[in-house]
């Protein structure tokens, strides 16, 4: 007997990439950042007094949205904090679509846009990328055919990295019937002199909400520290109806408004994984192993059927070093490999030069 909704019953749940508890392990497998947080964020945590656990949190931590808004150049009352960017999709999802409303997302894309789709009972419209896998040209229409409610678009997109620019995402806004979340993850790690920034666009797309997160480029994926930024008619329905009540815990609001406040030492780091995300492009294009143009701390590699992705992911497993594969249609021959440090990145340039020199042989 279950006890399930049916819904849920026939659903399956997002699966994670591995975490292996023991050490040793060469791991890009998960696109953390492969470098420390700030001398702040330790300065912070160390000072964390016991005390301050007893009371309740700031329910919309004031601080952190005060110290991000002056990041932005906007006002807090455009930024929710959100516990991890996760939860910020699960919001959008709660407030703005009914059960049996349509979510649109691209494919592939972040898979854990469907499994929170169907918890909330929602049809799900999958849009497939063209042959450079971009959006579809006519990707709005198709949005607006299939009176999609939310539409999901990972920028730079995963498991890609590459990126679409601003003024395509602002046409997209523009003629949409629904509410565009843009899934901005990775942007940190965007070429600077590209000029990338959808921020402004709130001010003229009222239905663009924009997620970010500290977990990659602030070296916090395990703190779990996220934020919408949008149109206040946006935010305020999240802020003061559908978000749980305390989201985010007192320690992690202190340590996220001092990772911001301390971003350029988060900036440096940026800087290394691009430096390192040129150099592993080339070196596995050297081994035969193409990748796609990417703007994010990833790289997608593609592996020759002779040799194949899958059996490539084992042997690299086996030799201690973790990347990502995903049994998925024009995913199967492909590798996602996280950037990590110089020293992880000739790790794994080494092994692979041996294990496809065993192969050719």
């Amino acid at each position: 007997m279950t006890y399930e909704r049916l819904n849920i019953s026939k659903m399956h749940g997002y699966t994670p990439g591995e975490q292996p508890d023991q050490g040793g392990m060469v791991k890009l497998n998960t696109n953390e950042n492969p470098y420390p947080a700030s001398p702040l964020v330790a300065e912070v945590l160390a000072a964390v007094q016991l005390e301050e656990l007893r009371r309740y949190p700031p329910p919309l931590a004031s601080s952190f949205r005060t110290e991000a808004a002056n990041y932005h150049g906007i006002r807090a009352e455009n930024i929710i904090p959100t516990n991890g960017g996760d939860e910020l999709l699960r919001l959008a999802i709660t407030t703005f679509a009914n059960s049996g409303d349509t979510i649109a997302i691209a494919q592939p894309s972040y898979s854990l846009y469907p499994v929170l789709a169907e918890v909330q009972g929602c049809q799900l419209q999958q849009i497939p990328l063209d042959e450079d896998w971009l959006l579809a040209g006519d990707f709005v229409a198709q949005l607006n055919d299939a009176d999609a409610r939310i539409a999901f678009v990972v920028n730079p997109h995963a498991p890609t990295g590459i990126l679409m620019g601003v003024e395509r995402i602002a046409a997209i806004a523009e003629n949409f019937n629904g509410v565009l979340v843009v899934d901005e993850a990775y942007v940190d790690f965007v070429d600077p002199e590209l000029n990338y920034d959808l921020v402004p666009l709130i001010e003229s797309c009222n239905n663009l909400l924009i997620l970010r997160t500290l977990s990659k480029g602030f070296s916090l994926a395990g703190l779990r520290f996220g934020y919408g930024i949008g149109a206040t008619s946006l935010i305020e329905p999240i802020a003061h109806k559908t978000r749980d009540s305390y989201n985010t815990d007192i320690i992690s609001q202190q340590l996220a408004t001092a990772a911001i406040r301390s971003v350029e030492h988060a900036r440096q780091s940026w800087s290394k994984v691009r430096q390192e995300r040129d150099r592993l492009t080339q070196e596995l294009g050297e081994l035969g192993l193409a990748c796609l143009p990417s703007q994010s701390n990833f790289l997608l590699a593609k592996v020759p059927h002779n040799i194949g992705a899958d059996f490539l992911y084992r042997q690299l497993q086996q030799q201690q070093i973790l990347v990502r594969y995903f049994e998925e249609n024009r995913l199967r021959d492909k590798l996602r490999i996280t950037v990590g440090t110089a020293d992880e990145n000739t790790l794994l340039i080494s092994a692979l030069g041996k294990l496809l020199n065993t192969l050719e042989k």
